[in-house]
C-alpha cells in the first residue's frame, strides 16, 4: 500500500468505530509532493478526543501494536501516531479539509493550502528550515492559494517572514 491508502484503510477503520481522524503533518507533504519529501510517520489528528483506549482497540484490530507513541504493524515500515486535537494551524482551526477516495477507503487530509500553513508554523516559530523546505515543495506540486497563506501569516504576526519566501511559494502556487 501506499502511505495514502495505508492512512485511507486506518482511518476508515477508526470511523467505523466512532473515532474521526484526518491527516496533517509530514505525511500530508510526502502525498501533496508526490514523494519527493518521505516521512516514516502518519500524523492522524484525533479530531473528536476519542479515548485513548478506544483507539488502542482499533488498531490491534488491524493489527498495530502500540509502542510509546506510536501504532507499528509488521507489514508495513511508517508508524501511525495520534496527536490531539483541536486541528489548527498555528493560532488558527484548520480551514480545509478534503477528502480523497481511494481504493483502501476514504482519508480526509489537509487541504494542499493548510499543509502550506501547518508546515510554516514550524519555520515561523521554531525556524525549522526542513518544514519551510516541505511547504515548499507541495506548493510547488500543487495549487495552493498564497494569498490565503499571506493572509494567514499576517494574522501569526510573520508577515515580515512571509515576504521573505513568499516569491518561492508563488512559483508554485496560486495568487
Amino acid at each position: 500500500m501506499t502511505v495514502a491508502e495505508l492512512a485511507g484503510y486506518v482511518a476508515t477503520h477508526l470511523r467505523t468505530k466512532g473515532i474521526d481522524v484526518v491527516l496533517s503533518g509530514g505525511s500530508c507533504v510526502m502525498i501533496y509532493s508526490n514523494g519527493k519529501y518521505v516521512s516514516m510517520d502518519l500524523d492522524l489528528v484525533n479530531t473528536r478526543f476519542a479515548r485513548a483506549s478506544m483507539i488502542g482497540t482499533a488498531m490491534s484490530e488491524l493489527g498495530f501494536r502500540e509502542q510509546n507513541r506510536y501504532f507499528r504493524h509488521p507489514e508495513t515500515e511508517w508508524m501511525v501516531e495520534f496527536p490531539p486535537g483541536p486541528l489548527g494551524v498555528g493560532e488558527e482551526p484548520v480551514g480545509q479539509i478534503d477528502e480523497m477516495k481511494l481504493a483502501t477507503g476514504i482519508l480526509r487530509i489537509l487541504s494542499p493550502t493548510d499543509c502550506v500553513k501547518d508546515r510554516l508554523t514550524w519555520y515561523y516559530h521554531s525556524q525549522d528550515l526542513q518544514c519551510l523546505e516541505q511547504a515548499i515543495l507541495v506548493a510547488g506540486a500543487q495549487q495552493v492559494n498564497v494569498n490565503e497563506i499571506e493572509r494567514w501569516s499576517r494574522a501569526e504576526g510573520k508577515l515580515a517572514n512571509f515576504r521573505d519566501i513568499a516569491d518561492r511559494l508563488r512559483q508554485g502556487g496560486l495568487t
